[in-house]
């Protein structure tokens, strides 16, 4: 388990309150909810393309937005963890209990996870790496998930090459550059490198709009 203490300034804030809002967040108006399915179908191809895993740690796993899709697979053993308490008694309490049995939950950051070297097969982490806009804490975040898992990870994040990037490249000129940010467009390039550098391949990787959208998904394998 990495002993570096990280915490992302925004992760304090999912209370009871703002877990539950983010839970109805995706539910809510036809854009959400077709985006969300868009996105449940290029995260089920990403776990295709990682072999459809055995054991899988959803991490973070937010209210359980995607357990429906991890539980799709009959005999996969799903563990969840989530630096929010609040988030895991969100999904727990609101999902279906069939599902949720199946699922093991824990508490624990991203950054230090409460499991042996090698412990699952697939570590799956949607929506996280575009909030760590530090190098160092990247580095940190994969090195941890080359120690947990036994083979690959899938992991979503902002790319450039695309409209949505080079719209927000455009609003971050007009912000306070000395402001906090806790988001960041990746430079693919760059992001790739990185992967590498924690000690993966890059089996593939899956886009949400070639072209349009920033939202990648790519499938690494540990080397």
């Amino acid at each position: 388990m990495n002993d570096d203490n990280i915490t992302l300034e925004f992760s304090g804030k999912y209370d009871a309150k703002h877990s539950l809002e983010y839970y109805r967040k995706h539910k809510e108006g036809i854009g959400r909810r077709l985006s969300n399915l868009r996105e449940q179908s290029i995260a089920a191809k990403a776990l295709a393309i990682a072999g459809d895993p055995a054991t899988v740690l959803d991490i973070p796993c937010g209210a359980g937005r995607f357990w429906p899709l991890l539980c799709e697979k009959q005999d996969r053993i799903i563990y969840a963890s989530d630096y929010s308490l609040s988030m895991i008694m969100v999904a727990n309490k609101l999902l279906d209990p069939a599902m949720a049995i199946r699922i093991s939950c824990f508490q624990a950051s991203a950054f230090s996870i409460n499991l042996k070297a090698d412990s699952v097969d697939s570590i799956f982490c949607m929506r996280l790496l575009h909030h760590i806009v530090k190098k160092d804490h990247r580095m940190t975040l994969l090195k941890e998930f080359y120690r947990v898992t036994r083979e690959t990870v899938c992991i979503s994040l902002w790319v450039d090459g695309n409209y949505k990037a080079w719209k927000r490249e455009r609003l971050e000129e007009k912000r306070d550059r000395k402001g906090y940010k806790n988001r960041f467009v990746a430079n693919r390039r760059e992001m790739e490198s990185e992967f590498r550098e924690a000690g993966f391949n890059i089996l593939g990787f899956i886009d949400f709009a070639k072209y349009y959208s920033m939202w990648r998904i790519y499938v690494l394998h540990k080397t």
